[in-house]
């Protein structure tokens, strides 16, 4: 699968205010500066898609993306087109910026916690996961109150091209070492990169994969 055309549609600080559209939605969330509009900007081809920023916990709403997609031997459109796989993609604020005044972090959370549990749209959420850095409590127990929650969930492991092969694979199979503590079977992980493109392909069919079993 291939997107072939992706547009803003809005920012909603309320999951009352979020547009209501009958489609599959795919939300990317994890602690702040993790990459999640980089890792948009990067499945969509558009750089200037989501907006982002060196400075950790800019994202304060739920941001939606009409996304348009066809096979990816079908040539490149500009427009929506008829018979495209239409879906949302959408940025969820990051959480753990510890920064934030607690009233400022509480309202994040309200924002968060009732999009996942309450968004019937929502198909899967991408939890994001630097690659550098091992396996953090505040990941692990967001790990664990989603899959309390009956949350459908996949990680992404981001910045795969800060790291040597040998460096990624090691962090890559510590994690999961750790993560096997705790799960079984283990969630569905992918390993990406913003500035090579690595694991766009992998999570797009994932995602296309997902659309063929929901689609009515």
């Amino acid at each position: 699968m291939d997107i072939k055309y992706a547009n803003y549609v809005k920012s909603s600080a309320l999951i009352s205010q979020c547009p209501e559209h009958g489609r599959p939605e795919y939300a990317f969330i994890g602690r702040s500066n993790v990459g999640k509009s980089s890792l948009i900007n990067m499945l969509t081809g558009n750089k200037k898609l989501a907006k982002t920023s060196a400075t950790p916990g800019k994202t304060l709403l739920i941001n939606h993306f009409e996304i348009h997609a066809a096979p990816a031997h079908v040539a490149g459109q500009q427009q929506p087109k008829k018979g495209d796989s239409v879906w949302y993609l959408v940025d969820l604020p990051g959480y753990g910026f510890a920064k934030r005044s607690k009233t400022e972090r509480a309202k994040l959370e309200q924002m968060i916690s009732s999009y996942i549990l309450q968004r019937q749209g929502l198909t899967n959420l991408f939890l994001l996961i630097d690659c550098r850095h091992e396996a953090q409590q505040i990941d692990l127990e967001f790990m664990q109150w989603l899959g309390e929650s009956g949350v459908p969930f996949s990680i992404v492991f981001t910045k795969a091209d800060k790291l040597s092969k040998q460096n990624l694979q090691k962090n890559i199979d510590a994690y999961l070492q750790r993560l096997a503590e705790d799960w079984e079977p283990l969630p569905p992980h992918f390993i990406t990169s913003a500035e090579t493109r690595l694991g766009r392909d992998e999570l797009l069919d994932y995602i296309e994969d997902i659309n063929k079993q929901v689609s009515p």
